[in-house]
């Protein structure tokens, strides 16, 4: 006597007839045939930048990090280079890989000389592609070294000299005993990329007091005092 198959549980039975299922079918048919169409042109193309790297903006003394996402197989090999310059892997400049979709460089330990173009080299078998992005660099402005105090004959040329820096570059005054210095012929000062100097020519008892170079940018302020003595 044979034996009476069970009846499945209730919900576990596929009428193939019905359109709903005919319309799944063809959706996963569809879905595995597009899986291995892109895996496979995944293994045969070259790498591929799929979002590129943006510039960013570091704060001196912070750390920024430049990242983009990628296809590529096999696994690419990546090098990072700053205007032109390759970039080892350290304490300083950190590779990182997040996923296998995504490669960064983290800068750390931010200075004004880190601002620069940076670009990210990809290569594997099939190919080799490239990104690059700029890191801008905001340092808070700052009297590096301040003028030194003077004596000086009357009749002299004085000259008061200040180290600047800032990104972006600060706004510069001179003042004496809390007045801004008003410039002309005899009085005046220059602005240069990292210092400023003051010059006072044919010196005058009045010349004489605490003067003042004020520094400041959207980051912060800075001054430095010298005292003036004609003798």
């Amino acid at each position: 006597m044979s034996k009476v198959k069970p009846a499945p549980p209730p919900g576990c039975t596929v009428n193939i007839s019905d359109p709903q299922v005919q319309e799944a079918a063809v959706r996963i048919q569809a879905s595995y045939r597009g899986h291995r169409s892109r895996k496979e042109l995944r293994e045969k193309g070259p790498p591929k930048i799929l979002q590129d790297l943006k510039d960013v903006v570091l704060v001196e003394g912070s750390a920024a990090k430049l990242e983009c996402r990628v296809s590529a197989f096999p696994d690419p090999f990546i090098v990072w280079s700053k205007d032109g310059k390759e970039l080892k892997d350290g304490p300083k400049y950190r590779y990182v890989f997040e996923d296998p979709d995504f490669v960064a460089l983290v800068v750390r330990d931010g200075i004004l000389a880190d601002l620069g173009k940076y670009t990210v080299s990809i290569k594997n078998p099939f190919g080799q592609t490239y990104g690059s992005a700029c890191i801008l660099v905001e340092v808070p402005a700052k009297v590096s070294k301040g003028p030194d105090n003077k004596k000086a004959k009357r009749g002299t040329t004085v000259v008061l000299k200040a180290e600047i820096s800032g990104e972006p570059p600060p706004d510069v005054a001179w003042l004496k005993d809390g007045d801004d210095i008003e410039e002309d012929d005899r009085v005046f000062f220059d602005i240069g990329d990292t210092n400023t100097i003051l010059t006072i020519k044919n010196a005058k008892l009045s010349d004489a007091g605490k003067y003042e170079v004020f520094v400041e940018n959207n980051l912060g302020t800075d001054q430095s005092f010298a005292r003036v003595d004609i003798l």
